[in-house]
Formats: structure tokens, C-alpha cells, sequence
């Protein structure tokens, strides 16, 4: 996250970043999505279970794909992702929880915290 400040008279632009974090690929999935596939894993979801929960979150893939997802899955439950991923039209990802994140997680380092 930056603040930009620009200057007219110098045609210029000042980046001044603030926060800046690493994030490991385990952790770059939507928190909602992969707390949610947890949840229905320790009540015991089948794959027909986190398969319709894919295809209500609209994973843009066949149904021959969200099946082997939802296999995967259940084989490999996922580590709670730290974005928010709003799959509308462009499919745009939000860094928000990041940023706000306090204390020290597995999988994010964080390389400039001044918020």
C-alpha cells in the first residue's frame, strides 16, 4: 500500500510506500473461501459437499475440474488463505487483511508496516 503524492508544477509523482508484505503462494488464497472448506472438512463434507460449494462460489471451471478440485481438496485441505477475492467480472484481489494483520502468521512477512 502507498500513499501518492503528486506535484502539478514539477509534473512529478511521489510514491511513499507503507505497507509492504511477502506473501508464500499457501497463503494467497480468499480467507472466506478456504475458512469455509475447512469448516465443512472437520464437519465431515464429502466431495459432493465441496463440490457444490465451489460451484456456488462461482470457480470459473467445468465440472470435470471442480470434482478434481474438490478431491484435492478433501485429500489436501488447504491453509487459510489471507486475500479477499471478489470474483466479479475481473476477478480482483484485495490485500486489506493483510495490511491490517497485527501479529506474526507462517506464510506472510511482512517488509514494511508503517500503518
Amino acid at each position: 500500500m502507498y500513499e501518492k503524492k503528486d506535484d502539478s508544477d514539477q509534473k512529478t509523482t511521489l510514491l511513499v510506500f507503507v505497507s509492504c508484505s511477502f506473501i508464500e503462494k499457501e497463503r494467497t488464497s480468499d480467507f472466506q473461501t478456504t475458512t469455509a472448506l475447512l469448516q465443512m472438512i472437520e464437519n465431515k463434507a464429502n466431495i459432493d459437499d465441496i463440490f457444490a460449494y465451489l460451484s456456488d462460489r462461482n470457480i470459473p471451471a467445468d465440472e470435470i475440474t471442480l470434482m478434481n478440485l474438490a478431491t484435492d481438496i478433501l485429500a489436501n485441505p488447504p491453509q487459510i488463505g489471507f486475500l479477499t477475492i471478489s470474483n466479479a467480472l475481473q476477478w480482483r484481489l484485495h490485500y486489506g487483511r493483510i495490511v491490517l494483520i497485527k501479529e506474526s502468521v507462517y506464510g506472510i512477512t511482512k517488509m514494511i508496516d508503517k500503518c
